[in-house]
Order: C-alpha cells, then sequence, then structure tokens
C-alpha cells in the first residue's frame, strides 16, 4: 500500500505555520536567538536535518562563546528586575504563556514529529504534560513558596542569577519548557540552550509565547563546547540545570566544583526489571509494548531484564510475541483517507546513532551474546524511497558480555539485553551493573521479597509489579549514585531547588557532603 504525508503535516506546511504563529522569531522559515529580549539574527546556521527522511528541516543559528556570555550577561540584569515582581505577577504572565501554547499545541506536536520523530501520540502527550504540570504549578506555587520556620510565616525568594537550562532533545515541552516556567513562576529569569540534535524550532515557538507573555527567557543555540563557559561557569548564573548523558554531565560537574553554584544534574543510567518468583504474566506483557515507547529514547526506560533462570522460558513467552508486534516507522505516512499511524516509535535521533547502536549489537554479538529477536527496517512503515537510515527495528539479545558496551551502558534506542540470574545476590548485582539509575522495577508473587530487595537497588524509584516512570505533578524525580548530582526535582522539590530557604536548608538530593532522599 502506497503511503503519503498529508499537506497539512509536510514539513513545508508545519515550519509555514510556525514561523506564521511567531514571524518575530524567524527569517524566513529559520529561527532566530533570543538575546535581551529581542528575537536577533545572529549566529552561524548550520542545518538542521530532521531524522524523519534525513531532509533539512530548519537552519540552526550557532552563536560564539561572545555572544552567549552578553546574553547571560542580559538575562541576569533582566532577573534582578523579575525577581521583585510579585507572585501574583508572575503567575499571570505564566498562565497566559501556557494558554498562548495551548492554542497552538497541535502544530506544536508536529513539530516534535519532524524535529526529533515522535509519533503523534507521543508527540501530543509531551506537549501536553508541559501544559498541565505547569497549570498544576500554578494552583500551588503559593503554597510551595511559603513555610514556616521556628513559628513565624517565611517566603522562599529567587536565587542571586538566572538558571541555566541544557537539555537534551527528547523531550523539548514537558522537560525543558515545563522546567522553565516554573522556575520562571519561582522567580527567576531563564536560559536555555537549544539542544543540537533537534526540537530548536519547536522551542523558538514555545519562546516566542513566553516572551510575548512578559517572562524573561533567553533561547540560544551553538556547540555545547562552545557554550558551556558561559552558560554553565559565568558568576551571573543562578544555577545549572542539566540533562542528559553522563559524559557532558560529568564534565558540568567538573566545572562546577568549588563554585558552591546550585545545580540539578540529571545523567541517566542502565534502568532494569528483576523477575524473580514470579507468575503473572499477562500482567508484566502489558507493561512490555508502552516500554518500547519513543524508542526506548527515554531516561526512564528499561532495556535490561535480569530473569530468574527457571523463569527464562515463561519470560520468553510473554516477552517475544510483544517485541515482534511493535510497529515503527515513518511517524506521519498515511494511506489516503486515514488518521496518523499509530506506531510505537519512528527514527532515531539521527542516523549517526543510528549506526552507533548497530555498531554496539554487533559488539555484544561479536562478543557472545546471543539474539533472541533482530527486527528488519523491512518490517516498518515507511514512503517509498523514504531515507531510513535513522531507523532502528528492535533488538533483543541474551547475556552481553562483559567486554561489550551495551553490558554496562543504556543503549538510548529499542535493544533489549537479558541476563539470567540464579541468587538473589546476583539478581541484586545485575539490577545495579550501572552504579546507580533513575528508575528500576522488581517483578515477584513476594511483594515482601520485592520490598526488601529495593532497598539495596541503586534506583531512585523502584517499582513492584510496576515500572516507574519520572512522574507530573506532586512528585519527586532525582536518582542514585553516578546517575544524579545535586538537588532533586518535581513537585515542592523542583520549587525549592531554584528558591533560596531559609539559612542553613539542606535540600533533597545528592551533593558531595549529604545526601537526603524524599519518599518516593
Amino acid at each position: 500500500m502506497s503511503l503519503r504525508v498529508p499537506d497539512h503535516c509536510t514539513a513545508a506546511a508545519v515550519l509555514t505555520r510556525a514561523a506564521a504563529a511567531a514571524p518575530e522569531a524567524f527569517d524566513g522559515l529559520n529561527p532566530r536567538n533570543l538575546i535581551d529580549g529581542r528575537w536577533q539574527a545572529v549566529g552561524e546556521p548550520a542545518p538542521q536535518i530532521t531524522p524523519v527522511d534525513g531532509s533539512v528541516f530548519s537552519q540552526l543559528p550557532k552563536i560564539d562563546a561572545g555572544t552567549a556570555t552578553r546574553a547571560v550577561q542580559a538575562a541576569a540584569r533582566a532577573h534582578q528586575t523579575w525577581a521583585q515582581t510579585t507572585l501574583e505577577h508572575r503567575q499571570t504572565a505564566v498562565a497566559t504563556a501556557v494558554e498562548a501554547m495551548s492554542q497552538v499545541r497541535d502544530d506544536l506536536a508536529l513539530l516534535l514529529a519532524w524535529e526529533i520523530g515522535k509519533p503523534r501520540k507521543a508527540a501530543c502527550a509531551d506537549v501536553d504534560r508541559c501544559l498541565d504540570g505547569v497549570r498544576w504549578y500554578l494552583e500551588n506555587a503559593e503554597q510551595m513558596l511559603s513555610a514556616d520556620v521556628e513559628g513565624a510565616p517565611y517566603k522562599r525568594q529567587a536565587l542571586p542569577g538566572p538558571v541555566s537550562n541544557i537539555a537534551s532533545w527528547n523531550y523539548p515541552m514537558s522537560v525543558l519548557v515545563h522546567a522553565e516556567l516554573v522556575q520562571l513562576l519561582a522567580g527567576n529569569a531563564v536560559i536555555a540552550k537549544t539542544p543540537t540534535q533537534g526540537g530548536a524550532v519547536t522551542l523558538t515557538v514555545a519562546h516566542a509565547l513566553m516572551a510575548r507573555a512578559g517572562l524573561p527567557a533567553t533561547l540560544v543555540s551553538g556547540d555545547g563546547s562552545r557554550l558551556s563557559d558561559p552558560l554553565v561557569q559565568a558568576p551571573e548564573i543562578g544555577a545549572v540545570a542539566f540533562v542528559g548523558g553522563r559524559s557532558n554531565g560529568g564534565k558540568i560537574a567538573a566545572q562546577l566544583v568549588d563554585t558552591g553554584k546550585r545545580h540539578m544534574l540529571e545523567q541517566e543510567g542502565l534502568n532494569t526489571w528483576g523477575l524473580w518468583e514470579f507468575s503473572d504474566w499477562e500482567g508484566f506483557a502489558a507493561h512490555l509494548r508502552k516500554g518500547f515507547e519513543y524508542g526506548k529514547q527515554r531516561c526512564t526506560a528499561y532495556p535490561r531484564f535480569v530473569v530468574q533462570r527457571k523463569l527464562v522460558d515463561q519470560f520468553l513467552a510473554a516477552y517475544l510475541p510483544v517485541v515482534q508486534s511493535v510497529r515503527f516507522g515513518h511517524p506521519l505516512a498515511v494511506a489516503d483517507g486515514e488518521e496518523l499511524p499509530a506506531l510505537d516509535f519512528g527514527p532515531l535521533i539521527s542516523a549517526a546513532k543510528a549506526t552507533e547502536l548497530e555498531g554496539r549489537v554487533a559488539e555484544a554479538l561479536r562478543h557472545g551474546a546471543v539474539p533472541l529477536y533482530h527486527g528488519k527496517h523491512e518490517h516498518g512503515q515507511f514512503l517509498d524511497g523514504q531515507d531510513i537510515s535513522a531507523y532502528a527495528a528492535p533488538v533483543t539479545l541474551l547475556a552481553p558480555p562483559g567486554a561489550s558496551r551495551l553490558m554496562h551502558e543504556e543503549p538510548f534506542g529499542p535493544v533489549d539485553t537479558i541476563v539470567v540470574v540464579d541468587t538473589e545476590a546476583e539478581l541484586l548485582a545485575q539490577m545495579n551493573a550501572s552504579n546507580g539509575a533513575l528508575v528500576a522495577s522488581i517483578a515477584s508473587d513476594d511483594a515482601a521479597f520485592a520490598e526488601q530487595l529495593a532497598e539495596h537497588v541503586q534506583a531512585f524509584k523502584v517499582g513492584i509489579n510496576k515500572p516507574r516512570s519520572r512522574g507530573d505533578r506532586e512528585e519527586p524525580f532525582g536518582g542514585r549514585g553516578a546517575s544524579w548530582k545535586g538537588a532533586f526535582v518535581g513537585g515542592q522539590h523542583l520549587v525549592h531547588a531554584v528558591t533560596q530557604g531559609p539559612p542553613g536548608e539542606q535540600l533533597y538530593g545528592n551533593f558531595p557532603g549529604y545526601h537526603r532522599y524524599p519518599t518516593t
């Protein structure tokens, strides 16, 4: 059956509507940088390639370190004014921006489909979680900014300078824009660096609507190697929020040593699902399908299953039909008259990532991993003649050897690995393979055993017979071990992380001198 992209969903149509929604933020169909409250045509244009079909979607205007320094200084001046505004004023401005974004919600979702390959359902969820989450903070901000210190009322204050946000590409709205809007609500100006791998146009539209609402937001694009110093080490910066891998996170952590600067560094980890004395395979299978959402390009995806040996046959009987039924392909390709496809995932973020993932699978196989399932590109749903170099079919490997990177690192793609264990001690050791994780799960008919084991799993959240996610609204989020550095976020923890409390306050989080964990 021949497929096509509906006229209103083509790249040209979506870009044209984006530029029309925020003409001040574009040069033609290419985004500008938002510096000192103005959209400026500065920076060297670099092609932004859509992973959907390998074509050039837009041009990313990359600035240099000097321009970034001036942007930080301007943001610091705006911060001093914004920090003096009333909470009521900030609530009105943030609510105005949220309502403006809701008016272009469908186009924001389509931009996410083109820029980072999200199928429609996942793209809409990214936008909706941002807007609905901020609405919750608008209702609860006053309570979270208030405290009772030694019997007297206390109001938390903004940080000394703006919050610098350096986030990964996979959740531009529900993680990055959401965090910025809460930071603004708490009294801080914000700076965001556009992820170089995707999301520039989506973020441009969102920030244009934020700026129109009078919010002191800065949006800059550029290479991390050039912008890291001004966006992390500049004395004007009040806090650094980072979401990404351990390599880049470690570099930022090193830059922050001895600065005393507030920070929230989410650095991923290998999230594992352990199975021991378990029998509810129908319930387990229901969770597996959702686990492939967005090709497991999520910080809370589960790419590793640690299975008791006597359960392996039953595990595979539940697992293999699910992985074989996963649907992937062009997120906007349809037959005439059909709605947009209900895919589990589209492309990976780039052809380079797909090639890298293929290489890691090959490496594991060379060292002795056993292939249990290896999907093919022809199982995908594509346009005739389409570039599919950024797409990866699901792969499942048994017993990845210690010499392979897939044994110790999160693949960030649709690759699952299975490790077989014989003892409870082995189960725990394999679940802690990456020195800390954001989430984990234990499947067991013995709930008491699962709860006891969970206390020794180095993950911030541990689900019992269910997966755990980042969470929304009041739910806290963080990581154990090397997966997180600095203050935790989520609910009041996010508000407290970006405000100043009473003298001597100890925030929840992982800090050089202490660790403090909230109830999850």
